[in-house]
């Protein structure tokens, strides 16, 4: 049974049957149960008795499990691994960005840090692709690479002399990484790719690093790609970790790369606090309310913007038509003065002949 196989594993796993004998006992933690739709308690007690795995992409789960403040290692380990070069995590930043407040709340997690070459990193989680990602991450990286020069320049200044050193070649890259659960359209255009990385590039072969650097993972499409397939390395580890429930597939994970062992055993000692989990799955149930309800007025937006622009251009054809429809009229019109000028001509003639004719 798979509650079993994961509980021999992780012996902290509580049973069904004890969570619901505390759930019972508190008649506020009974309230918020019955609050729940029938497919939400059991989705609850399942990750929590071990019946499935724990979804690692909740808010909660994931920054306890990858807080880069007092176990740096893990976040550092997943970036070294993405981004094929050794990663030292220097600094936490507060996520004080310009993003307007709803956005925010699309975001099921947003971590900013501060590598040990000054690099900016901002990983970020989404469960429903945004519309428009294009334009919305070319505005989250460009408010990173401010805040990367204004870091720069308070540095510049020395404190005793007010000495400005300030060089550009003081401002480091800035990586976007972007997790979705469930990816936008633009993403599933290209069902054979789960990662996509992209760095400016001129055509004329100029080399010129602009210090903006994308990262999109796909892991609605690792997992339609790695169905059946045997996971190999570590960057498929790290997806796996982040994306499956499969009690098997968690143990085969743990198993071959068992540095993930830890952290699930850290994301089960969360699940015996049932009051907390409680708490924040009912947070995630209302996040996961305002992200559908968003992604549907952009999914909205996005119809009545084609919407209008079919409007403009039938509007330009018909403009179109009616200018030629306009000009063969003016051009009928010369016809129509030209043949009545003839024909006058002609009435003339016949007239002028008839008078020359004997009586």
């Amino acid at each position: 049974m798979a509650t079993n196989l994961l509980k021999s594993h992780f012996p902290m796993i509580q049973s069904r049957e004890e969570i619901l004998a505390r759930i019972y006992s508190n008649p506020k933690l009974q309230q918020l149960f019955e609050s729940w739709t029938s497919l939400q308690q059991k989705e609850f007690l399942d990750f929590c008795s071990g019946a499935k795995g724990i979804k690692v992409l909740y808010d909660s789960f994931f920054k306890e499990v990858m807080n880069p403040e007092y176990d740096p290692a893990r976040l550092e380990s997943f970036l070294t691994t993405l981004l094929n070069r050794k990663v030292r995590i220097k600094e936490v930043l507060p996520n004080d960005s310009t993003r307007l407040s709803d956005e925010n709340s699309l975001l099921i997690t947003d971590i900013i840090v501060e590598l040990e070459d000054g690099t900016l990193a901002n990983i970020e989680v989404q469960k429903i692709g945004y519309a428009f990602p294009g334009a919305r991450c070319a505005c989250y990286s460009s408010d990173m690479l401010l805040r990367q020069y204004k870091r720069a320049r308070q540095r510049s200044i020395d404190p005793v002399t007010g000495k400005d050193t300030f060089s550009y070649r003081c401002i480091s890259k800035v990586y976007l990484i972007v997790l979705y659960e469930n990816s936008p359209a633009e993403l599933k255009q290209c069902p054979d790719h789960w990662i996509h990385r992209s760095k400016t590039i001129f055509d004329t072969g100029l080399s010129m690093d602009l210090l903006q650097d994308y990262i999109f993972i796909s892991l609605d499409i690792f997992r339609s790609k790695m169905h059946n397939k045997k996971v190999t390395t570590l960057l498929e580890a790290w997806m796996t970790f982040f994306s499956t429930d499969d009690p098997e597939e968690i143990i085969k994970l743990i198993t071959d790369f068992p540095q993930f062992k830890p952290m699930y055993e850290t994301l089960y000692q969360m699940c015996r606090n049932v009051e907390n989990v409680m708490g924040f799955f009912s947070e995630e149930l209302r996040e996961m309310d305002r992200n559908t309800v968003r992604y549907m007025i952009d999914e909205l937006q996005k119809e009545v913007d084609l919407q209008k622009a079919a409007i403009a251009e039938n509007a330009t054809i018909i403009a179109e038509m009616n200018a030629s429809i306009a000009e063969k009229d003016s051009t009928i019109a010369e016809k129509d003065s030209a043949i009545a000028a003839l024909q006058a001509r002609i009435r003339e003639l016949e007239s002028g002949n008839s008078s020359d004719l004997p009586s």
